[in-house]
């Protein structure tokens, strides 16, 4: 979705150096079975994300939910975690909602293809092994066998940051997923940058959180604070987009209403006050999500193959420089936000954007403008 839009993006942000971390020491194989999934998480460290977590991770958590979601409980939607996303890309790819996902469409194919694995697998196995390189992250379980998609899913699964929250709700529990679970799954925008809600291409890449490298709260307080304005650069109001609290920081329309509307206030809330159960949370949810349209019981569990995540860099959401408790707009009716979170002190810089990433080892790689 829109809603959880982000291209490939660079190993650092303009004008803030980020080291490349030595990757450790991976587990190896306790069932032989999965000594294949060891080699090819060792290629996905490698050649797909460079060793680093950086928003390339993202796009692959982007493109699971994309590809996953496409699926329905009541009616024919498609196949759910099947890799339709790829398979299918000449339709699936023209839909609204996918706009940017073609980029890591682009490396994930041939990459499949030379390793020897469904396209369901590559997305859903990649995304665990990606999200373990990210500090803060849960170990995701990794299931693989997924059969080869035989149908593309139709346009309109994926909700639109511009959707109502009833409509949003509604497509979602016809997937199989409650309110609270919608909410677990967009931990995923602690990641995140916007491509295509604003057009403006000095706004490719404008983070949702000021910590778009980090899996943490940020993202779920930030969007609690009161807005101030459009980022600099940009052509906003756009369709989908609200105004923000920090210059240079992203907000959807959607994840506004999420953090008020009495439906999902709680949850959000919750979530920007503890990142442990922010992480249990997703990795519980996204289990559910890898496993749409397919048989648990026909597939082989492979996680013990996927590295842990680095510890988050912060135990706790802080109100960033600029902010503070006095902008929480709170939404939900049950919970008082908390006075005790840490301020950064001083005046609130500009967040940068995300550069889009070169990735001269991917397979087939075509260098962007």
């Amino acid at each position: 979705m829109k809603m959880i839009a982000a291209q490939l993006i660079a190993l650092a942000l303009s004008g803030i150096a980020v080291a490349s971390p030595a990757v450790p020491p991976q587990p190896k194989a306790k069932n032989p079975q999965c000594n294949f999934w060891a080699n090819v998480r060792d290629r996905f460290i490698n050649e797909i994300f460079l060793g680093v977590c950086a928003q390339d991770v993202h796009s692959m958590v982007r493109i699971s939910f994309h590809d996953a979601i496409g699926f329905s409980l009541h009616s024919e939607k498609g196949g759910g975690a099947d890799g339709s996303m790829i398979k299918f890309q000449d339709v699936e790819l023209k839909f609204p909602a996918n706009e940017g996902v073609d980029f890591i469409v682009s490396f994930l194919q041939p990459f499949a293809d030379d390793v020897g694995i469904s396209y369901g697998d590559a997305i859903m196995f990649g995304t665990a092994v990606g999200l373990s390189l990210c500090p803060g992250a849960p170990r995701l379980a990794a299931f693989v066998g997924r059969p080869d998609a035989t149908r593309a899913a139709p346009d309109k699964t994926v909700p639109e940051p511009q959707d109502s929250i009833t409509s949003i709700l509604a497509r979602m529990a016809d997937a199989g997923f409650s309110p609270e679970e919608l909410i677990h799954l967009l931990a995923s925008h602690s990641m995140a940058s916007q491509a295509g809600v604003d057009p403006s291409p000095a706004l490719l890449g404008a983070p949702f959180d000021s910590t778009p490298f980090d899996f943490d709260s940020q993202v779920f307080l930030e969007v609690m604070l009161r807005a101030t304005s459009f980022p600099a650069g940009g052509s906003g109001p756009n369709i989908g987009e609200d105004m923000s609290p920090l210059p240079g920081e992203f907000r959807l329309l959607s994840d506004r209403l999420f953090a008020r509307d009495n439906r999902t206030a709680c949850a959000w809330q919750a979530s920007a006050l503890s990142q442990s159960t922010m992480a249990t949370n997703f990795a519980t949810t996204f289990k559910k999500l890898s496993l749409l349209g397919q048989t648990q019981s026909k597939l082989l569990d492979c996680s013990e193959v996927i590295g842990t995540p680095p510890p988050a860099k912060n135990k706790q959401a802080f109100f960033p420089a600029g902010t503070n408790h006095d902008m929480i707009e709170q939404g939900c009716a049950t919970q008082a936000f908390p006075t005790t979170l840490s301020t950064v002190a001083g005046r609130a810089t500009p967040i940068p954007v995300v550069q889009l990433q070169d990735c001269p080892t991917c397979p087939t790689f075509k260098r962007r403008a």
